[in-house]
């Protein structure tokens, strides 16, 4: 598994009935990975837990993840069948004891950076070390913690519209993503305005994000959509892997294959898995 099959996450409480539904692609069948939440999310932690434990995650078709409320919590889901676990509220204050519970098994993680540290670079270096050599799937950012803590709504604007959520998002790209995590994208809150969730994955997959918790049934189709590649692109990406040249002539542009591979890769993925436009 790698980060460019999860695309849309949807985010379900464990209090909801028809979970076995979701996993399993009876409910929605173009949906590409699941989480269940037993954190903010969930209103009832106990009775969420005694949902999850109903459910038959051997048939699940998809990747699925549960989000504990906290290091306790996960010690009580390390029981189940999934896939991994996105690590809410991660940082220098939990990340031992979220890492010591998992070690020796198989999950992956998704660390979930939503406290102090995104204002502070060396605190977020300190986070990067810590996560290396970690079974981390991608990193997700939490958005509206970021702008609780700055007093602010995100409302329909990109995070990168603004200076301050830009800069502290830039950060994070420039420490992880150069250390070969993935970052995903932020939550999109205004499911009926399609338009507007289209236009947030474009900023986002421009500045380099990949994946987005979805919130809403109907934001499935549209993200899988943009998630395609046309055939410019496909083509583009078989000659650059293909060539047995540095340096070549690539519809009237300079293609360097070594430092394009990596992106060329990427496309060859997102075409494997959403298809052509």
């Amino acid at each position: 598994m790698d980060y460019i099959s999860l695309g849309g996450t949807l985010f379900t409480p464990a209090t909801y009935k028809d979970i076995q539904k979701l996993f399993t692609l009876k409910k929605y069948p173009t949906l590409k990975s699941l989480l269940i939440d037993l954190e903010d999310g969930c209103n009832d932690y106990n009775k969420g837990l005694e949902n999850i434990k109903n459910l038959d995650f051997s048939k699940r078709k998809i990747p699925t993840f549960l989000r504990p409320k906290n290091p306790d919590s996960l010690k009580e889901l390390i029981q189940f069948d999934i896939d991994g676990f996105i690590l809410p509220k991660f940082g220098l204050n939990n990340s031992q004891q979220y890492l010591n519970i998992l070690k020796n098994t198989k999950f992956y993680i998704m660390p979930s950076i939503e406290g102090e540290e995104l204002f502070d670079f060396n605190k977020l270096l300190q986070l990067k070390e810590i996560l290396k050599n970690q079974n981390v799937l991608t990193i997700r950012i939490g958005c509206e913690d970021m702008f609780r803590q700055l007093h602010m709504k995100k409302g329909k604007y990109s995070i990168f519209d603004r200076s301050v959520t830009n800069n502290i998002i830039g950060n994070i790209i420039a420490i992880f993503k150069s250390a070969g995590f993935n970052i995903s994208g932020c939550v999109y809150p205004y499911f009926n305005d399609i338009e507007g969730f289209k236009k947030d994955i474009q900023k986002e997959f421009f500045e380099g994000l990949f994946s987005k918790t979805i919130i809403h049934p109907n934001q499935i189709e549209p993200l899988n959509e943009l998630y395609k590649v046309t055939t410019e692109e496909l083509n583009e990406a078989k000659e650059i892997l293909s060539s047995k040249k540095s340096i070549f002539n690539q519809n009237e542009t300079m293609a360097e294959t070594k430092t394009q591979t990596p992106y060329a890769k990427t496309i060859i993925k997102r075409y494997e898995v959403y298809g052509l436009k």
